[in-house]
């Protein structure tokens, strides 16, 4: 490990998905192997599960009603605890694997004016249980009420399996491209101080990072619900989103390239390529399965050659 932080060896590198001329049996290795193991499945599963035994009957919704988007509420705060305070308990509480595969060296901030209550975690968990489950409840539940009273397109399992099979990995591939979109819309300047600069006070992340945000950029942040209202899907689908927009980026905030099971078993948990972003600002807008930056100029693979490259083209720009 490094002053700064544990460092993976090797570069950060696009998907084979991408390469020219293709690559099919790299491309679905990855896809496999990359994009769905071990997350990827998880969250389809607990989307599955969450539909038919954690969420309202289709005749329930057809009406919109505090009282079934309050179980909604409830429901995904209680995940949301249920993966980012475990992570946060296994790593920062108990400590289980000390600095092993951490990012950064300290420990979150007990005494910054930056935080509610000078707490870097306390701030973190308000941001993301009262602002951000409230508003991915309410994008998730409109979604749910207009399917449910046959306002939006719907497809069922049962007569579309390949569709929807192709769109429950569309999920990731829509999710990430989105995030790039409103991302670099809230690096603007103007939104940038009003809302998402309260996200980038988290240089270093932790679980409860992931959706801690402000109001006015969840409400942007959870616009990617909006396209199932025109795109034919199914609540499994729905939630999914919910999952991967809500909860997963406290895996991929949780400051550690890797979660250390009984002192052996190790499963993949930070993402490095956003943890570039949250040191340095200006690169890595988007995700890797998506991999717009390398479009723009703003990828950041990791090495120290992409922060020199980083660091001139800087330079560049304010001259």
């Amino acid at each position: 490990m490094s002053r700064i932080g544990y460092q993976p060896p090797d570069p950060i590198g696009h998907p084979p998905l991408y390469d020219w001329p293709p690559r099919p049996v790299a491309t679905l290795k990855w896809i496999v192997t990359g994009l769905m193991f071990p997350w990827g499945f998880f969250f389809t599963a607990l989307a599955v599960v969450t539909w038919r035994w954690l969420t309202p009957a289709a005749s329930t919704m057809q009406s919109l009603s505090p009282a079934w988007m309050g179980l909604i509420w409830l429901r995904n705060a209680a995940l949301l605890t249920i993966v980012a305070g475990g992570l946060h308990w296994w790593l920062y509480i108990r400590r289980s694997q000390d600095l092993d595969f951490k990012f950064n060296v300290r420990w979150p901030a007990t005494d910054s004016r930056k935080f509610l209550w000078r707490h870097q975690v306390k701030d973190n968990i308000f941001w993301s249980v009262v602002s951000g489950v409230t508003v991915w409840s309410i994008y998730e539940s409109l979604t749910m009420w207009m399917w449910a009273d046959g306002r939006i397109p719907r497809a069922e399992w049962g007569s579309a399996p390949v569709y929807l099979g192709l769109l429950v990995l569309g999920v990731f591939f829509w999710g990430t491209t989105h995030f790039y979109l409103n991302h670099r819309l809230l690096h603007w300047e103007p939104l940038y101080r009003t809302a998402h600069e309260l996200h980038h006070r988290n240089t270093n992340s932790g679980p409860w990072t992931g959706i801690s945000m402000h109001p006015v950029e969840h409400l942007v942040y959870f616009t990617v619900f909006l396209l199932w209202w025109v795109v034919p899907a199914h609540p499994v689908i729905f939630i999914m989103t919910g999952f991967f927009n809500g909860i997963s980026p406290s895996i991929s905030h949780s400051g550690f390239d890797e979660v250390v099971l009984g002192g052996r078993f190790r499963v993949s948990a930070g993402d490095q390529f956003h943890h570039l972003h949250h040191r340095y600002f200006e690169v890595n807008y988007g995700n890797t399965p998506s991999p717009i930056d390398k479009l723009f100029g703003t990828w950041h693979d990791g090495t120290p050659e992409a922060h020199e490259a980083f660091k001139d083209r800087r330079r560049a720009e304010r001259t």
